[in-house]
């Protein structure tokens, strides 16, 4: 009895960014629109191949996107936004595409992109549809049917892959009076048309996403699938509805009911949970059972993975599928790759092109297909695994002693906020509405040239640091042009803000290609935590003792806080997250003490993942929440009142998190609003939020230059939900994606609208 292999997805960047570079060429005019489609046809036919070879039965289809398959969606369906001036039942081309992504593109007329957030607590952003009143959707692109006849041709067999109808309207955002699932009968109609081109062009199989049935939704929605999916029944191929990133929180008895062809259950995030399927799974129906872990780089024991797969193959024979927990988009594409990787790590990861192997392996070793190259293969696999429970390299004794010593009131500032205040405005003494950016400025050509050279070799280290050097003071002075109150020093000299830390504790390891899609053409190298994490030296305090000699302002020391740098990186998988992220902590706290020793009196550590590391399932936040509060808070209070320490928060809604942020008692946190329009703010309101907050009033992922006028809507909006005497002026994020000729006018505007409003309050 076969045991079918397949991938929910698969990474699309090229294993050497090849996308990103495309992309981004287009984007400046020096890359043609054709030229782009070809580097996409290319990547697409080479992806393909690899799922062939590795012994797949299908190659997926549908999972490639110029930025994001959720606004693949989108765009295939029609939903664009009445500001991008598409003419509804028009095809949408790539500029409307872009533009809706970036707010801008070789052609068209710029405008506010759509909105950016995590998808269901990964690394990865999709763009947030928007379902205005009076919505209507057509099919309006060829691309995905275009993508599938390409596969064709190429002799693939073939399974597409979409975001299903109900996750999309639960991803979305309704604008007018409408709710989203107002939406919900129009919307699966165009699913049906969809599945009746697709069944026309000879697919077999659709699968469509469903990772909403892993959260505890509310009733209407679970509703909502069994609705559409009747809708669907019979209107094109087959369909295998996928859930990921957790256990499905529906009864088997629903699910199994649930008139689909096949169902995917992810056993990594959702361990266990097909013991309640075996029972009675129906006779004509698909099981497919993740167990490569689809978010993750560590290598699989597939012995002891097919071992544990024995039981379903001999209730499902034939009807058994094997693939990853989830796509495989949020690991690096090849490990082949990778060849300056320390000797005794690399036998224990797979990436993404290996975890196709992975799949296949354990379909072959479950069905008895095996040939003895495979069984060789899995006897190594199950030695890297065993190695790797038991180096010393991993497991440092002492650093699980210091953790064990920390007592409660490591977690406490020595007095509380609004004792603190006093003291730092004594300090500072800062103007109303003070002005200050997140942390880094443009990471030029020259910036990314001199690292280059200094990792090859070509530069030595200390011209390395006078180039370094050379960039803090050009930003440093550029600052106090703008008449900027509280300065950085731009980071000049970080790659990336957790792999810069990363490089520097113990217990970490970096890949040379190891890419993974953030949003767009923005990749990231999220660093490997394989072992006990502890701190060997001070990372960052001369860097900032420089760039404070440079001025007599205020100048912030930048750190990423000890969440961020977990939810951010590969974490070990042999200890439980919390372990991992104290260690963090600890490590992080000795900088700060440092740092504050150095003279910088003003710290910020910056958490942008806290909401995004939230459990899937609310029931398991409250102890989420403990842990990640308590990192932050272990971290950052080992200071004396007068330090002011700072944190940044980005694309996080903090409505029902709102008590957890109070609880990290930062001094200042700085916060994106602007493309909502400080909507996010209503949490702070409603709340009473007691601290100082700085809601973003530049949108740094967009070309577009806010103007004064912009700015100062935006500030009195904030004004209406902080004490003008709490609130801070700040962009969304940090600005090294963006260009100086865009900084200049966006921060010069910042400024004056801070002094024109400061002059307003003032009077």
């Amino acid at each position: 009895m076969t045991v079918t292999a397949h991938t929910l997805g698969y990474p699309r960047i090229g294993a050497q960014r090849e996308l990103k570079k495309a992309q981004e060429g287009y984007w400046q005019g020096e890359v043609s629109a054709d030229a782009l489609e070809a580097t996409a046809r290319e990547l697409r036919a080479r992806h393909w191949n690899d799922q062939k070879q590795a012994g797949l039965e299908f190659v997926t289809v549908g999972d490639f996107a110029f930025y994001d398959h959720v606004l693949n969606i989108t765009a295939l369906i029609g939903a664009v936004p009445a500001r991008f001036e598409h003419k509804a039942g028009t095809a949408v081309d790539l500029d409307t595409y872009f533009r809706m992504a970036r707010g801008r593109a070789p052609s068209g007329k710029p405008a506010a992109a759509c909105g950016m957030t995590k998808f269901f607590g990964t690394n990865y952003h999709y763009m947030v549809p928007e379902l205005e009143d009076g919505q209507t959707f057509s099919l309006s692109s060829t691309r995905l049917f275009d993508e599938v006849q390409e596969a064709l041709d190429l002799g693939h067999n073939v399974k597409v892959s979409l975001i299903g109808p109900v996750t999309y309207l639960w991803l979305a955002r309704a604008t007018g009076k409408a709710s989203r699932l107002d939406y919900l009968d129009q919307l699966v109609a165009l699913y049906g048309e969809v599945l009746a081109k697709l069944k026309a062009q000879g697919v077999e199989w659709v699968q469509l996403d469903e990772p909403l049935l892993v959260q505890e939704v509310p009733a209407e929605w679970a509703q909502a699938v069994q609705k559409a999916y009747t809708a669907l029944k019979g209107k094109g191929p087959r369909i295998l509805l996928a859930t990921y990133f957790g256990a499905v929180q529906q009864s088997a008895k629903w699910v199994s009911e649930l008139p689909v062809d096949g169902v995917h259950l992810d056993l990594v995030f959702g361990k266990g949970q097909d013991a309640d399927y075996l029972n009675a799974w129906p006779q004509d129906k698909v099981l497919s059972l993740g167990v490569i872990d689809g978010r993750n780089i560590w290598r699989k024991d597939t012995k002891a993975a097919a071992a544990a797969l024995e039981k379903a193959h001999k209730a499902l024979g034939d009807r058994l599928w094997v693939a990853g927990s989830s796509s495989l988009l949020h690991t690096p594409v090849d490990l082949s790759f990778e060849t300056d990787l320390p000797d005794y790590l690399a036998p224990w990861l797979a990436f993404a092109r290996q975890k196709l192997d992975e799949i296949a392996l354990v379909s072959r070793l479950v069905d008895g297909s095996a040939s003895d190259a495979d069984k060789a293969a899995a006897e190594d696999a199950a030695k890297a695994v065993a190695d790797r429970a038991a180096s010393t390299i991993v497991h440092r004794t002492h650093v699980a002693d210091r953790l064990k010593a920390v007592k409660d009131s490591d977690y406490d500032r020595q007095h509380p906020y609004a004792e603190r205040a006093k003291a730092q405005r004594a300090r500072f003494n800062l103007p109303l509405l003070p002005t200050t950016t997140i942390g880094s400025f443009p990471q030029t050509q020259e910036i990314r040239a001199a690292r280059r050279q200094f990792k090859r070799g070509e530069l030595d280290q200390a011209g390395y640091e006078e180039q370094m050097k050379a960039q803090i003071a050009d930003a440093v002075k550029r600052q106090e042009e703008y008449g900027i109150d509280v300065l950085v020093h731009g980071e000049a000299e970080r790659n990336d803000m957790v792999e810069y830390f990363g490089e520097q504790l113990d217990g970490f390891a970096f890949t040379r290609n190891g890419w993974v899609q953030s949003y767009g053409s923005r990749c990231v190298k999220p660093p490997i935590i394989f072992g006990d994490v502890e701190r060997p030296q001070p990372m960052t305090v001369r860097w900032s003792q420089y760039a404070q000699s440079l001025t007599d302002k205020p100048m912030k020391g930048m750190l990423t806080g000890p969440v961020t740098v977990l939810q951010w990186s590969f974490v070990r998988d042999d200890q439980p997250r919390e372990v991992t992220c104290r260690q963090i902590a600890l490590a992080l706290r000795d900088e700060v003490v440092d740092l504050e020793k150095a003279g910088i009196g003003i710290i910020q550590i910056d958490e942008p993942a806290v909401r995004e590391g939230l459990p899937l399932q609310r029931s398991a936040w409250d102890a989420y929440l403990e842990w990640a509060v308590g990192c932050f808070r272990l971290s950052a209070a080992g200071v004396q009142d007068e330090t002011q320490i700072h944190t940044h928060m980005c694309y996080s809604e903090f409505n029902d998190i709102i008590e957890s942020i109070a609880a990290l008692d930062a001094d200042v946190i700085t916060i994106e609003t602007s493309r909502s329009h400080m909507v996010l703010l209503e949490a702070f309101r409603s709340f009473e939020y007691p601290n100082e907050i700085g809601p973003g009033v530049y949108d740094i992922h967009s070309p577009n230059i806010p103007s004064v006028e912009a700015i100062v809507d935006l500030l009195d909006k904030a004004a209406q939900y902080i004490p003008v005497e709490r609130l801070w002026v700040n962009p969304d994020c940090g600005l090294k994606t963006r260009r100086w000729e865009e900084v200049d006018p966006a921060l010069h505007n910042m400024v004056a609208a801070a002094r024109q409003l400061r002059a307003r309050y003032q009077k």
